[in-house]
Protein backbone atom coordinates (compact mmCIF):
# COMPACT_ATOMS: atom_id res chain seq x y z
CA UNK A 1 0.00 0.00 0.00
CA UNK A 2 1.22 3.36 -0.94
CA UNK A 3 -1.57 5.39 0.98
CA UNK A 4 -3.79 4.21 3.79
CA UNK A 5 -7.60 4.97 3.60
CA UNK A 6 -8.68 6.49 7.41
CA UNK A 7 -11.77 6.07 8.75
CA UNK A 8 -12.26 8.44 12.38
CA UNK A 9 -15.22 7.24 14.44
CA UNK A 10 -16.10 10.25 16.90
CA UNK A 11 -15.77 13.63 15.91
CA UNK A 12 -15.52 15.13 19.38
CA UNK A 13 -13.23 17.63 20.44
CA UNK A 14 -9.67 15.45 20.45
CA UNK A 15 -10.49 14.25 16.84
CA UNK A 16 -9.36 17.87 15.25
CA UNK A 17 -5.94 16.56 16.33
CA UNK A 18 -6.11 13.53 14.16
CA UNK A 19 -7.93 14.90 11.57
CA UNK A 20 -4.92 17.75 11.15
CA UNK A 21 -2.39 14.95 11.61
CA UNK A 22 -4.12 12.96 9.12
CA UNK A 23 -4.31 15.77 6.60
CA UNK A 24 -0.42 17.03 6.98
CA UNK A 25 0.42 12.92 5.70
CA UNK A 26 0.58 12.20 2.40
CA UNK A 27 0.69 8.45 2.53
CA UNK A 28 -3.15 8.65 4.47
CA UNK A 29 -6.26 9.58 3.26
CA UNK A 30 -9.45 10.11 4.99
CA UNK A 31 -12.48 8.63 3.78
CA UNK A 32 -14.57 8.02 6.32
CA UNK A 33 -16.27 10.12 9.46
CA UNK A 34 -18.62 9.22 12.32
CA UNK A 35 -20.32 10.67 14.80
CA UNK A 36 -23.84 10.23 16.57
CA UNK A 37 -24.26 14.03 15.89
CA UNK A 38 -24.75 14.02 12.32
CA UNK A 39 -24.44 17.64 11.96
CA UNK A 40 -21.53 17.58 13.38
CA UNK A 41 -19.94 14.87 10.83
CA UNK A 42 -21.51 16.37 7.81
CA UNK A 43 -19.52 19.83 8.87
CA UNK A 44 -16.24 17.99 9.05
CA UNK A 45 -16.80 15.96 6.20
CA UNK A 46 -17.24 19.27 4.43
CA UNK A 47 -14.18 21.00 5.80
CA UNK A 48 -12.23 18.13 5.27
CA UNK A 49 -13.50 16.43 2.25
CA UNK A 50 -14.61 13.65 3.17
CA UNK A 51 -16.68 11.59 1.00
CA UNK A 52 -19.01 9.10 3.38
CA UNK A 53 -20.64 10.27 6.71
CA UNK A 54 -21.73 7.92 9.14
CA UNK A 55 -23.81 8.40 12.29
CA UNK A 56 -23.57 4.32 13.07
CA UNK A 57 -19.54 3.12 13.63
CA UNK A 58 -20.81 -0.21 12.41
CA UNK A 59 -21.84 1.24 8.66
CA UNK A 60 -18.09 2.88 8.47
CA UNK A 61 -17.04 -0.72 9.47
CA UNK A 62 -18.50 -2.09 6.60
CA UNK A 63 -16.94 0.35 4.17
CA UNK A 64 -14.67 -1.75 2.24
CA UNK A 65 -12.80 1.20 1.39
CA UNK A 66 -11.71 1.79 5.24
CA UNK A 67 -8.37 0.17 6.19
CA UNK A 68 -7.91 1.88 9.49
CA UNK A 69 -9.79 3.73 12.34
CA UNK A 70 -9.06 6.64 14.68
CA UNK A 71 -11.44 5.79 17.01
CA UNK A 72 -11.93 9.14 19.42
CA UNK A 73 -15.22 8.17 21.17
CA UNK A 74 -15.97 7.91 24.98
CA UNK A 75 -13.73 5.85 26.98
CA UNK A 76 -17.12 3.58 27.90
CA UNK A 77 -17.10 2.51 23.97
CA UNK A 78 -13.38 2.38 23.35
CA UNK A 79 -13.19 -1.58 23.94
CA UNK A 80 -16.80 -2.36 21.83
CA UNK A 81 -15.37 -0.44 18.78
CA UNK A 82 -11.84 -1.24 19.00
CA UNK A 83 -13.13 -5.01 18.55
CA UNK A 84 -15.61 -4.55 16.28
CA UNK A 85 -13.09 -2.70 14.10
CA UNK A 86 -10.47 -5.43 14.27
CA UNK A 87 -12.67 -8.40 13.86
CA UNK A 88 -14.01 -6.27 10.74
CA UNK A 89 -10.58 -6.26 9.22
CA UNK A 90 -9.17 -2.76 10.26
CA UNK A 91 -5.81 -1.31 11.92
CA UNK A 92 -6.73 0.63 15.24
CA UNK A 93 -5.57 3.73 16.39
CA UNK A 94 -7.86 3.98 19.98
CA UNK A 95 -7.40 7.26 22.06
CA UNK A 96 -6.19 6.85 25.95
CA UNK A 97 -7.43 5.31 28.17
CA UNK A 98 -7.70 1.95 26.03
CA UNK A 99 -11.12 1.64 27.87
CA UNK A 100 -12.39 1.91 31.31
CA UNK A 101 -12.06 -1.95 32.96
CA UNK A 102 -9.56 -4.72 32.81
CA UNK A 103 -11.90 -7.34 31.50
CA UNK A 104 -12.46 -4.87 28.66
CA UNK A 105 -8.67 -4.79 28.07
CA UNK A 106 -8.23 -8.21 27.69
CA UNK A 107 -11.18 -8.42 25.13
CA UNK A 108 -9.18 -5.86 23.11
CA UNK A 109 -5.95 -7.72 23.38
CA UNK A 110 -7.55 -10.99 22.92
CA UNK A 111 -9.09 -9.38 19.46
CA UNK A 112 -5.46 -8.06 18.08
CA UNK A 113 -4.45 -11.99 18.75
CA UNK A 114 -6.88 -13.30 17.04
CA UNK A 115 -7.24 -11.17 14.22
CA UNK A 116 -3.72 -10.32 13.81
CA UNK A 117 -4.54 -7.07 12.92
CA UNK A 118 -2.77 -3.58 14.68
CA UNK A 119 -4.05 -1.87 17.44
CA UNK A 120 -2.25 1.26 18.62
CA UNK A 121 -2.95 3.21 21.75
CA UNK A 122 -2.46 6.82 22.13
CA UNK A 123 -0.31 7.48 24.31
CA UNK A 124 0.65 10.39 22.61
CA UNK A 125 3.10 11.76 24.97
CA UNK A 126 5.51 9.40 23.90
CA UNK A 127 5.79 10.65 20.55
CA UNK A 128 6.82 14.06 21.70
CA UNK A 129 9.96 15.89 20.43
CA UNK A 130 11.60 16.51 23.34
CA UNK A 131 11.22 12.46 24.33
CA UNK A 132 12.86 11.83 21.04
CA UNK A 133 15.82 13.93 21.88
CA UNK A 134 15.55 12.60 25.70
CA UNK A 135 15.42 8.79 24.24
CA UNK A 136 18.67 8.74 22.35
CA UNK A 137 20.45 10.14 25.77
CA UNK A 138 18.83 7.41 27.62
CA UNK A 139 19.41 4.71 25.01
CA UNK A 140 22.91 5.55 25.10
CA UNK A 141 23.14 4.49 28.96
CA UNK A 142 24.21 8.15 29.77
CA UNK A 143 21.24 8.50 32.51
CA UNK A 144 21.43 4.24 33.43
CA UNK A 145 18.95 2.42 35.20
CA UNK A 146 16.12 4.65 36.00
CA UNK A 147 14.96 3.63 39.79
CA UNK A 148 12.20 6.28 40.57
CA UNK A 149 9.88 9.00 38.73
CA UNK A 150 7.43 11.78 39.68
CA UNK A 151 4.86 12.93 37.68
CA UNK A 152 2.15 15.59 38.52
CA UNK A 153 -0.25 17.46 36.46
CA UNK A 154 -2.20 19.91 38.32
CA UNK A 155 -5.42 22.02 37.20
CA UNK A 156 -6.49 24.51 39.96
CA UNK A 157 -9.75 24.73 38.08
CA UNK A 158 -10.32 22.39 35.28
CA UNK A 159 -13.20 19.90 35.07
CA UNK A 160 -14.11 19.79 31.29
CA UNK A 161 -17.86 19.05 32.42
CA UNK A 162 -19.46 17.38 29.97
CA UNK A 163 -18.39 13.04 29.41
CA UNK A 164 -15.67 14.02 31.42
CA UNK A 165 -17.29 14.45 34.37
CA UNK A 166 -19.73 11.82 34.15
CA UNK A 167 -17.97 8.42 35.67
CA UNK A 168 -20.32 5.92 33.80
CA UNK A 169 -18.86 7.18 30.52
CA UNK A 170 -15.36 7.98 31.09
CA UNK A 171 -14.30 5.75 33.66
CA UNK A 172 -13.04 8.37 35.86
CA UNK A 173 -11.82 11.79 36.47
CA UNK A 174 -8.10 13.35 36.15
CA UNK A 175 -6.57 10.27 36.78
CA UNK A 176 -8.28 8.45 34.04
CA UNK A 177 -7.59 11.43 31.72
CA UNK A 178 -4.77 13.23 32.26
CA UNK A 179 -3.01 10.59 35.18
CA UNK A 180 -2.55 7.84 32.14
CA UNK A 181 -0.48 10.18 29.94
CA UNK A 182 2.08 10.97 32.53
CA UNK A 183 1.93 7.34 34.56
CA UNK A 184 2.46 5.78 31.19
CA UNK A 185 5.14 7.90 30.05
CA UNK A 186 7.01 7.33 33.38
CA UNK A 187 6.32 3.67 32.92
CA UNK A 188 7.73 3.48 29.46
CA UNK A 189 11.06 5.53 30.59
CA UNK A 190 11.70 3.02 33.06
CA UNK A 191 11.62 0.36 30.58
CA UNK A 192 7.91 -0.75 31.45
CA UNK A 193 9.36 -2.64 34.87
CA UNK A 194 6.16 -5.25 35.95
CA UNK A 195 4.18 -3.56 38.73
CA UNK A 196 4.27 -5.14 42.05
CA UNK A 197 2.19 -2.84 44.17
CA UNK A 198 0.04 0.32 44.55
CA UNK A 199 -1.73 2.49 46.82
CA UNK A 200 -3.64 5.43 45.89
CA UNK A 201 -6.19 8.19 47.20
CA UNK A 202 -9.24 9.86 45.51
CA UNK A 203 -10.80 12.95 46.28
CA UNK A 204 -14.17 14.45 46.00
CA UNK A 205 -13.74 17.53 48.04
CA UNK A 206 -14.68 20.58 45.52
CA UNK A 207 -16.65 19.58 42.82
CA UNK A 208 -16.06 20.78 39.44
CA UNK A 209 -16.97 24.21 40.74
CA UNK A 210 -18.94 25.70 38.79
CA UNK A 211 -19.40 28.66 40.50
CA UNK A 212 -16.53 30.02 39.82
CA UNK A 213 -16.86 33.53 37.86
CA UNK A 214 -14.21 35.66 35.94
CA UNK A 215 -11.70 32.59 35.20
CA UNK A 216 -12.44 30.71 31.32
CA UNK A 217 -11.03 27.16 30.88
CA UNK A 218 -11.47 24.57 28.51
CA UNK A 219 -15.17 23.01 28.72
CA UNK A 220 -16.60 20.08 26.77
CA UNK A 221 -19.11 20.39 24.10
CA UNK A 222 -22.10 18.74 26.40
CA UNK A 223 -20.86 20.82 29.36
CA UNK A 224 -23.33 20.70 32.57
CA UNK A 225 -22.07 23.12 35.48
CA UNK A 226 -25.12 21.00 37.21
CA UNK A 227 -23.40 17.44 37.03
CA UNK A 228 -20.33 16.20 38.03
CA UNK A 229 -19.44 12.69 39.60
CA UNK A 230 -15.64 11.97 39.32
CA UNK A 231 -12.55 12.69 41.53
CA UNK A 232 -11.44 16.25 41.95
CA UNK A 233 -7.93 14.63 42.02
CA UNK A 234 -5.66 11.46 43.12
CA UNK A 235 -2.59 10.65 43.96
CA UNK A 236 -0.63 7.10 43.99
CA UNK A 237 2.59 5.71 44.90
CA UNK A 238 3.24 2.88 42.29
CA UNK A 239 5.94 0.33 43.36
CA UNK A 240 8.11 -2.33 40.37
CA UNK A 241 9.04 -5.73 40.87
CA UNK A 242 12.68 -4.28 40.15
CA UNK A 243 12.51 -2.13 43.05
CA UNK A 244 11.63 1.46 41.19
CA UNK A 245 8.87 3.55 42.26
CA UNK A 246 6.62 6.39 40.53
CA UNK A 247 4.86 8.84 42.24
CA UNK A 248 2.06 10.92 40.60
CA UNK A 249 -0.82 13.57 41.43
CA UNK A 250 -3.41 14.29 39.22
CA UNK A 251 -6.66 16.91 39.08
CA UNK A 252 -9.17 18.61 37.82
CA UNK A 253 -9.88 21.06 40.67
CA UNK A 254 -7.26 21.65 43.61
CA UNK A 255 -7.08 25.32 45.79
CA UNK A 256 -3.18 25.31 43.97
CA UNK A 257 -2.00 29.38 42.94
CA UNK A 258 -1.01 27.90 39.59
CA UNK A 259 -1.89 25.21 37.12
CA UNK A 260 1.44 23.24 36.46
CA UNK A 261 3.25 20.29 34.98
CA UNK A 262 6.59 18.50 36.07
CA UNK A 263 7.74 15.33 35.26
CA UNK A 264 11.10 14.19 36.59
CA UNK A 265 12.91 10.77 36.47
CA UNK A 266 15.69 9.76 38.03
CA UNK A 267 18.64 7.35 37.25
CA UNK A 268 22.37 5.62 38.27
CA UNK A 269 24.20 7.80 36.33
CA UNK A 270 21.84 11.09 35.59
CA UNK A 271 18.35 12.55 35.76
CA UNK A 272 15.61 14.46 33.21
CA UNK A 273 13.05 16.74 34.32
CA UNK A 274 10.91 16.58 31.25
CA UNK A 275 8.15 18.85 32.08
CA UNK A 276 7.59 22.02 32.07
CA UNK A 277 10.86 21.83 29.84
CA UNK A 278 13.04 18.74 29.04
CA UNK A 279 16.36 19.47 31.12
CA UNK A 280 18.86 16.54 31.68
CA UNK A 281 21.64 16.69 35.01
CA UNK A 282 24.39 14.60 35.11
CA UNK A 283 27.86 14.44 36.01
CA UNK A 284 31.31 15.03 34.41
CA UNK A 285 34.66 15.05 36.50
CA UNK A 286 32.89 14.85 39.93
CA UNK A 287 31.35 18.27 38.89
CA UNK A 288 27.32 18.05 38.30
CA UNK A 289 26.18 19.63 35.05
CA UNK A 290 22.86 20.37 33.89
CA UNK A 291 22.35 20.07 30.37
CA UNK A 292 19.53 21.96 28.77
CA UNK A 293 19.03 20.70 25.44
CA UNK A 294 18.49 23.30 22.23
CA UNK A 295 15.76 21.90 20.54
CA UNK A 296 13.01 23.74 19.35
CA UNK A 297 10.18 22.58 21.29
CA UNK A 298 11.80 21.55 24.77
CA UNK A 299 8.00 21.49 26.30
CA UNK A 300 5.41 18.89 25.41
CA UNK A 301 3.92 20.40 21.70
CA UNK A 302 0.44 19.33 21.38
CA UNK A 303 -0.55 19.38 17.63
CA UNK A 304 3.29 18.34 17.07
CA UNK A 305 3.18 15.18 19.29
CA UNK A 306 -0.11 14.25 17.58
CA UNK A 307 1.28 14.42 14.21
CA UNK A 308 4.16 12.25 14.96
CA UNK A 309 1.81 9.74 16.84
CA UNK A 310 -0.27 9.90 13.72
CA UNK A 311 2.74 9.07 11.10
CA UNK A 312 3.82 6.21 13.41
CA UNK A 313 0.49 4.85 12.96
CA UNK A 314 0.30 4.84 9.35
CA UNK A 315 3.94 3.90 8.84
CA UNK A 316 2.48 1.35 11.34
CA UNK A 317 0.13 0.18 8.75
CA UNK A 318 2.33 0.50 5.62
CA UNK A 319 4.61 -1.72 7.34
CA UNK A 320 7.16 0.64 7.84
CA UNK A 321 7.83 0.38 11.23
CA UNK A 322 7.29 -1.24 14.76
CA UNK A 323 4.18 -0.26 16.85
CA UNK A 324 5.93 1.61 20.43
CA UNK A 325 2.26 1.58 21.53
CA UNK A 326 0.74 -1.59 21.59
CA UNK A 327 -2.13 -2.89 22.92
CA UNK A 328 -0.32 -5.07 25.57
CA UNK A 329 0.68 -1.77 26.94
CA UNK A 330 -2.64 -0.62 27.04
CA UNK A 331 -3.94 -3.04 28.98
CA UNK A 332 -1.17 -3.02 31.71
CA UNK A 333 -2.59 0.81 32.08
CA UNK A 334 -5.62 -0.15 32.79
CA UNK A 335 -4.73 -2.70 35.26
CA UNK A 336 -2.89 0.20 36.96
CA UNK A 337 -5.48 2.75 37.16
CA UNK A 338 -7.86 0.52 38.12
CA UNK A 339 -6.31 -0.79 40.78
CA UNK A 340 -5.21 2.90 42.43
CA UNK A 341 -8.81 3.46 42.06
CA UNK A 342 -9.57 0.22 44.24
CA UNK A 343 -6.76 1.17 46.64
CA UNK A 344 -8.44 4.10 47.29
CA UNK A 345 -12.09 2.72 47.42
CA UNK A 346 -10.93 -0.34 49.94
CA UNK A 347 -8.21 1.89 52.28
CA UNK A 348 -5.21 -0.45 51.12
CA UNK A 349 -2.39 -1.63 48.70
CA UNK A 350 -3.13 -3.44 45.83
CA UNK A 351 -0.77 -6.07 45.18
CA UNK A 352 -0.26 -7.87 42.18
Amino acid sequence: MSELKVGLIGNGSISESHLQAYLSNPKAELVAVCDLNEERASETARKYNIPHVYTDYRELLANPLVEAVSICTWNDSHAEISVAALRAGKNVLCEKPLCKAVDEALQVEQAVRETGKLLQVGYVRRHAANIAVLKKFMDAGELGEIYFAKASLIRRLGNPGGWFADKERSGGGPLIDIGVHVIDLCWYLMGKPKVKSVSGNTYTKLGNRSNIENYDFYKAADYDGSFNTVEDMANALIRFENGASLLVDVSFSLHAKDNSAQINIYGEKGGAEIEPVLSIVTERHNTILNIEPQISTPGFDFQGSFDTEINHFVDNCLGLTENICPVEDGVEMIKVLNAIYQSAAEGREIHF
